[in-house]
């Protein structure tokens, strides 16, 4: 028992160091998110306490942080805008309404085991997942170097600026050399509070997390503790139309918060180089956004810049995610005076940093190496996740792979031909039969001119699916109608299954008697 404590115990002052750095770097994002959505900042730190906490007590993905994202903050926008012109002030309601049904949908993902799909993504993809959201966090942060002046946001200009570029700077010289002398306390942790003790003590006038939340139209950081939202069912009538209504913004933002989260959990897993649940991880990130959303939350999901934060200050158990989630409340509810006074600069800096080790730099250096079509999907992917959001990049990008794929083997099934003692004339097939290699596989065959007995060798090719059967059944129908007799051997099991399904006249051409050993062979190779 002694031992399982330590084992246990053993990672608890790194996670402990870790999530609290990560509660500071939580603040900003989770404010700027809820503004971007249009919604009051206590509904996006909601969001990123809730959410972060139950995700880090039952995910799939020690060390994983999640919380309110911009992904799913663009999309959200629309929501709140359309549900007020519904009704002033339902546009809230209608968030909540929705965020709770996106955690349905994410629910039902995990249950049905879809989570695995993820692992169809290809490299190029994730590649250019990664270089995309480095790009989103940089220009994210960029947008800090503004000001308010007479209403209207303006660049930073003369000593302001210098004195932030210092800060920054300052920063990340931390964050980059504390770690060549040790690392047994967080480089992020330690950069944000000798930041925050310079411009406190120094008295220097510079952007705070209190005057960004002012100058974002907020109160301050001071909250208390969530509380049920009743108002939604009061507000919002249970009927067909608000379901048309709020059901395609719940799909899309489900299928963002889960690609992003299964793909941060990915990345994850080959930063400290183990192995995740992702079915787990969509139980729980569903779950989680249905109490944020009945609780006043905005929604949310895996947020990579903070889950590289953790990882990279020592964070990999739950135990960091916990207190990233509960020290983030009691900023909100007992120390808002102190965390308002922390330097807009100090955070920037930690995301700079946070943006030079999430991208993919080796993507310049391996470009003119890899396929033209990986360079394509991979620059693609990036491009997409900065212009659009991160669902389309993603689809895209598996679309791209695929359709690129698919005309790779189209090309590569051939058929080799010769007569047999007896005159039968054989065909023997190697590649794949389907949709993309159909048409190359019509022009081996020549009907007209072939013997009397003709028979085709799947040994080394496959059945693969119903464009595969209707070829098939097209040259059956071909060779019968010439009055010739055509065979079909060396079937696997399965194309078998699916040639009998498909049509009894397939089924009667199929030889069974097979006397080849190789087949054998080929037939347990298979199973």
């Amino acid at each position: 028992m002694t031992e399982f404590i330590k084992a246990r115990t053993a990672n608890a002052k790194n996670d402990i160091l870790s999530g609290l750095t990560v509660a500071l770097a939580l603040v900003p994002e989770a404010v700027a998110f809820a503004f971007v959505a249009g919604v009051d900042p206590l509904v996006g730190l909601y969001a990123a306490f809730m959410i972060g906490l139950i995700t880090s007590v039952f995910g799939g993905r020690p060390g994983m942080i999640s919380g309110a994202t911009g992904a799913l903050a663009v999309v959200m926008v629309h929501l709140v805008s359309e549900g007020n012109a519904i009704g002033e002030g339902l546009g809230l309601y209608y968030l909540f309404a929705t965020v709770i049904l996106m955690g349905l949908i994410q629910v039902l993902a995990g249950v049905f085991k879809l989570g695995k799909f993820v692992r169809l993504i290809p490299h190029p993809v994730m590649m250019g997942f990664v270089n995309g959201l480095a790009i989103v966090i940089f220009l994210s942060q960029i947008n800090l170097f503004k000001v308010m002046d007479n209403g209207d946001k303006v660049w930073l200009q003369g000593a302001p600026l210098w004195t932030m570029l210092g800060l920054v700077a300052l920063t990340m010289g931390i964050m980059f050399g504390l770690p060549k002398l040790t690392k047994k306390i967080p480089d992020a942790l330690v950069a944000i509070v000798v930041v925050s003790g310079i411009v406190i003590f120094g008295e220097l006038d510079v952007a705070t997390v209190g005057s960004f939340i002012r100058d974002g139209g907020g109160e301050g950081l001071k909250g208390g503790l969530p509380s049920f939202q009743f108002d939604i069912f009061n507000n919002i009538p249970i009927t067909w139309e608000t379901l048309v209504f709020i059901g395609p913004y719940a799909l899309i933002l489900a299928a963002i918060g889960l690609i992003e989260s299964l793909m941060t959990l990915n990345l994850i897993d080959e930063l400290t180089e183990t192995r995740g649940n992702s079915n787990r991880e969509c139980v729980a990130q569903g779950s989680a956004n249905i109490i944020t959303g009945l609780f006043g939350g905005m929604g949310g999901c895996a947020m990579i810049g903070q889950s590289i934060i953790n990882i990279k200050g020592g964070g990999r158990t739950r135990l960091s995610g916990i207190v990233a989630a509960l020290a983030l409340l009691t900023f909100i509810v007992f120390a808002s005076g102190w965390i308002e006074q922390v330097p807009i600069a100090a955070l920037v800096g930690v995301m700079f940093m946070v943006v030079i080790g999430t991208f993919a730099w080796s993507s310049f250096r391996i470009l003119n190496k890899i396929p033209f079509s990986d360079g394509i999907v991979l620059v693609a992917v990036s491009s997409l996740t900065v212009v659009f959001d991160l669902a389309i990049a993603v689809i895209s990008g598996v679309i791209i792979s695929a359709l690129v794929f698919s005309w790779e083997n189209a090309k590569r099934i051939r058929a080799r031909k010769y007569l047999k003692e007896d005159g039968t004339k054989v065909y023997e097939i190697w590649g794949p039969l389907f949709f993309g290699s159909i048409q190359a596989f019509n022009t081996k065959f020549d009907v007209k001119n072939d013997p009397n007995t003709v028979e085709i060798d799947f040994m080394e090719s496959r059945v693969s699916d119903h464009s595969a059967l209707e070829a098939l059944f097209n040259l059956v129908e071909k060779y019968q109608a010439a009055g010739k007799t055509l065979h079909i051997k060396h079937l696997s099991e399965d194309c078998k299954v699916l040639l009998v399904k498909a049509s009894s006249k397939l089924a009667n051409v199929i030889q069974d008697s097979v006397d080849d050993p190789r087949y054998h062979v080929m037939a347990k190779a298979l199973k």
